[in-house]
């Protein structure tokens, strides 16, 4: 059995991108039903960053209690050596003189803060779980969106005047706009990451970025304000090994099972003396690995009405910390050029072509970044403290960059 349904923009995936590009829509009185494969949207995954430009769209959403009473507002970044002695250090968010803060939070909370909101304001069928995109045909006059409902076993499908694919890193929609540019990139880097509550971390806002001669990094930052109202600090590590030379990479994964004995001899001899780095990661409940990949970036995402956001269309290393702060910015783009025209073919386009040039840079600023922090490692502690300095100040201006209006 199929049924019908009217939408005005469906949207594949209710990520992060996803469910801010919903927000962003209504907002702005465009109407959107979100299609997510998932039967049940769970708290997953551990801590992520959220850049200034990020959260001023989210604060523009009305969201700023609800980040503020969940996350970390990222004070400073902590270059340290593998011994604990600080290398450098770099200002973040409102103490670097940004308007808005940095948020250091744990990626599921973000994901249900962003949902309550969209099942708040669009209703409480806007978001519908168990629902996977399989295929879609086009139009001149609109999309025609065919899906699977899990639950009842049936097809529906949906007719919309556009299709945003948010669906992430195996994405269905990207999938049938660019068939056969699936492949993954691998930077040559292991990750390992999880969570370890403590009784507390530096001053509850430092993010450390430490490093040894062998470009084994550890990057670790506290993520709840609920944790630290309570006197202790939930934090997120991610630790990342060189394993080779970036080229071509097998299917990855974002939730596969970490073993603490495979972690610890890459940690044999680092000693900060005021932290024991060895057994705050052995306490953590969970843990996670997976390969640092990236793919090329696309010369075009979308077509007709149909494009890509977030990780469908800019899938990037984590390096750099602008994964869901550029998903998140793509959602305001995305609504902001369908409110400025009644054209649903033109508006794609103009936020494509605001959008693609900005990510694409970032693409490539983080295999730049990833591959001059572990040149850098190698150095004298003076040559790294200079190194650090000009390789974060080089991507700064990346990232902060202007796009020029389409």
């Amino acid at each position: 059995m199929t049924s019908a349904t009217t939408a005005d923009i469906v949207i594949a995936g209710a990520g992060i991108g996803g469910l801010s590009a919903a927000l962003a829509l209504h907002a702005r009185g465009i109407k959107s039903t979100v299609l997510e494969a998932a039967g049940e949207i769970r708290p997953l995954g551990v801590g992520i960053n959220i850049q200034p430009a990020a959260i001023a769209c989210l604060i523009g959403l009305g969201l700023g209690e609800a980040l503020a009473a969940t996350g970390i507002p990222t004070r400073e970044h902590r270059y340290l050596d593998h011994l604990g002695a600080t290398l450098w250090t770099e200002s973040r968010g409102i103490a670097a003189g940004h308007p808005f803060p940095q948020y250091s939070i744990h990626r599921g909370e973000l994901q249900l803060l962003l949902l309550d909101a969209v099942r708040t304001r669009l209703g409480a069928g806007a978001v519908r779980t168990g629902t996977r995109l399989h295929t879609y045909e086009q139009s001149r006059d609109g999309v025609r969106v065919h899906a699977h409902d899990r639950d009842s076993g049936s097809s529906v499908t949906f007719h919309a005047a556009a299709l945003i694919g948010a669906d992430g890193l195996h994405s269905a929609v990207r999938s049938r706009l660019h068939p056969g540019k699936a492949g993954l990139n691998g930077a040559g880097v292991q990750m390992w990451r999880g969570l370890t509550e403590l009784d507390g971390f530096l001053d509850g806002r430092t993010m450390i970025l430490a490093n040894d001669e062998n470009a084994t990094r550890l990057v670790a930052y506290p993520i709840s304000a609920r944790h630290a109202e309570r006197g202790k600090a939930l934090l997120n590590w991610v630790l990342l090994v060189s394993m080779g030379s970036p080229g071509p990479a097998a299917e990855a994964a974002w939730d596969l099972p970490g073993v603490i004995d495979d972690i610890l001899p890459y940690l044999a001899d680092w000693d900060f003396g005021w932290f024991d780095v060895r057994e705050a990661l052995a306490r953590s409940g969970q843990i996670l690995r997976y390969p640092m990949v990236d793919r090329e970036p696309l010369e075009h995402w979308g077509q007709g009405r149909v494009t890509l956001l977030g990780d469908a269309a800019h899938l990037m290393y984590p390096i750099g910390a602008n994964g869901a702060s550029q998903a998140i910015i793509d959602a305001a783009a995305l609504a902001d050029a369908l409110d400025a025209s009644a054209d649903v073919v033109d508006a794609l386009e103009r936020y494509e072509n605001v959008r693609r040039p900005a990510t694409n840079a970032i693409v490539q600023a983080n295999r730049k970044m990833d591959s001059a922090e572990r040149v850098a490692a190698a150095g004298a502690e003076a040559e790294r403290t200079t190194a650090l300095a000009t390789i974060t100040a080089d991507y700064r201006a990346t990232v902060d960059r202007r796009p020029t209006p389409a």
